[in-house]
Order: structure tokens, then C-alpha cells, then sequence
């Protein structure tokens, strides 16, 4: 990185000369209104630091907004989303991930990122299999993840497949689903039972 030149001195000397000129123009031409203006100066100043501290702390606001996943004994409840959707947190291979719970899908389906998270080695994937999906006809790799975790319930040695399409987030589908014994669709909400 270069360091400022005199030409750039003079540039920043240019801008400061300016805007103190413009400054005092407004301070003398609304001198009378100083209060006021320095009110309003504070309220966009904390519109602005409220907005940033919104914007930081979003995802924490959002999860106490929006119904979580609960467990009461054997019985796991995935809320409605807004979008009429049920999405449930699934560790695998005891990393959180989080899954569009899609009874139009047969096996369970990880994007690649899904697939990375739970360790298993993308460069060594064979995308041998096909699977018709609503964008048309991808390309899979079958894989085995060592554990599926949702709520109380662990399975192990789980077949899955790792979708090379296009794919927004991780289908859990009905090979996965099938392993309850009671699925229920109610009160917006789902519930699964093993």
C-alpha cells in the first residue's frame, strides 16, 4: 500500500477547508435552531446505531421470533414456518445441520456444503447415481454418514446422497422419515414419533 503524496495532502486539505465552510454557512444561517438540529442530529445518530445493532444481532432476534424444533419423550415437534414449510436440525456425524423436511424426497439429500460439514471427503465422491428433482435430472453420490441425530434419536450407518445440482439446503426425506413409527401433521406443526 502507497502512502499519501502531497498532491493527496492537498486533495484532503481541499475536502476539509470545504466541508468547515459549509458547516459553519449552516451553523450561523440556523443558529437559532441549535437545539432542534442537534436533537434531531441524535435521533439519526440512534436510528443508525440501532439499525447496525439490528442488523448484528438478526440471527439471534429471528430465533426468538420463529418457533423452534422442541422434544417432549419420544415425540419431536417441528413447527410451520412462515414459508408453510417444517425444517428440522439434524446432527450429522454430530455436526448441526439444518434440513427441509420433504416427503417428495426419497432419500436424505445433502448439498455439498452439507456433505463438507459432516466430513466426508468431496474430492473422493463418485456421482454415479440420478435422481429426477423438480429442476430436472441431477447427478448423485451415494454415501454412508457413521450417525443421524435428530432430537433424542440416533441412528447409525445411514445411506444418503449427496445431490451435485443445484440444491438451496438438505432434504430430509422419507428413507430417513420412514424410520418413525407415527408421523402427524398438526396444528401446524409436525410431529414424529420413534
Amino acid at each position: 500500500m502507497r502512502g499519501m503524496s502531497g498532491t493527496d495532502y492537498g486533495h484532503l486539505a481541499y475536502l476539509a477547508l470545504l466541508l468547515a465552510a459549509i458547516g459553519g454557512y449552516f451553523f450561523v444561517s440556523h443558529r437559532d435552531q441549535l437545539g432542534q438540529m442537534a436533537r434531531h442530529a441524535l435521533l439519526w445518530a440512534l436510528i443508525f446505531v440501532a439499525v447496525i445493532a439490528g442488523i448484528g444481532m438478526w440471527d439471534q432476534v429471528r430465533n426468538t421470533l420463529t418457533p423452534m424444533q422442541s422434544v417432549s419423550g419420544e415425540v419431536i415437534t417441528l413447527p410451520q414456518q412462515a414459508d408453510g414449510h417444517y425444517y428440522a436440525m439434524v446432527e450429522l456425524n454430530g455436526t448441526p445441520v439444518r434440513f427441509l423436511v420433504d416427503t417428495g424426497a426419497t432419500d436424505i439429500v445433502l448439498t455439498r456444503e452439507a456433505a463438507r460439514a459432516a466430513g466426508l471427503p468431496l474430492d473422493s465422491l463418485v456421482f454415479s447415481g440420478r435422481a429426477s428433482t423438480a429442476n430436472g435430472m441431477v447427478r448423485v453420490a451415494p454415501v454412508r454418514l457413521r450417525s443421524v441425530t435428530l432430537g433424542p434419536v440416533t441412528d447409525q450407518d445411514v445411506r444418503a446422497s449427496v445431490n451435485d445440482g443445484e440444491l438451496d439446503m438438505p432434504l430430509l426425506g422419507m428413507s430417513y422419515l420412514s424410520r418413525f413409527s407415527h408421523i402427524e401433521i398438526t396444528g401446524q406443526a409436525l410431529r414424529l414419533t420413534r
